[in-house]
């Protein structure tokens, strides 16, 4: 089975990819790291990437394909995740042409829907602890003693810096202005399914295992 999981900035994409990979043997395809693993890989795909990559330069829609047709003509246990690939309608449309080519198919697009003040709540609020690394929500899980970790006892929380409102808002306009073209384009196809994304973890690893058995 191969699936595309789409969804904003923040809504959980690589918990419920990672769950995916662990229950279903799924292999995540995520593009940024296919982009280190060929920069380091030695291999003439990756000195290609290493060369653009070292010059400042973006990435071309070419060589992330290429990236992914190597991938593909490799191992592929239960299928693959495809994060954060396609981002525009002319990468949906190469890599329709990549599957085909490889003799494989696209199964189901995992659209996962939030609500955007709910998202942004749910991120500003989010700090952890600098220390072991535990997550933590002004709200909905704050320290028992303020300031100090519960699992380790360190006195060092820390937000991040995009985790701001402002920040997340623009991030989230420009996921939209990129994203929206493919929602409809996958919905013509056929092969949309959409999934409450603000729900717990558990509850939307149901949903999306629903989605993609129902």
């Amino acid at each position: 089975m191969n699936i595309i999981l789409l969804g904003p900035p923040g809504a959980g994409k690589g918990t419920q990819a990672r769950n995916l990979v662990d229950t279903r043997d799924m292999i995540q395809l995520s593009t940024g790291d296919m982009l280190r693993e060929a920069k380091d890989s030695g291999t003439e795909m990756g000195k290609i990437v290493a060369d653009v990559m070292a010059r400042g330069e973006l990435v071309t829609d070419e060589i992330v394909i290429g990236l992914i047709r190597e991938k593909l003509e490799g191992d592929k246990q239960g299928g693959f995740i495809f994060d954060g690939f396609p981002r525009t309608l002319a990468q949906a449309d190469a890599l329709a042409t990549l599957l085909a080519e490889c003799g494989e198919s696209l199964d189901a697009v995992v659209e996962m829907q939030v609500d955007d003040d709910a998202l942004v709540d749910r991120i500003t609020g989010r700090y952890t602890c600098g220390n072991c690394g535990e997550v933590y929500h002004k709200t909905t899980k704050p320290e028992a003693v303020d300031g100090t970790c519960d699992k380790c006892g360190a006195q060092d929380m820390k937000h991040r810096a995009d985790d701001n409102e402002e920040s997340l808002r623009t991030r989230l306009m420009e996921y939209y202005k990129k994203t929206s073209p493919l929602i409809g384009y996958y919905y013509a196809k056929g092969q949309l399914k959409s999934v409450d994304g603000l729900g717990e973890i558990a509850e939307v690893q149901s949903a999306i295992a629903g989605a993609l058995d129902g």
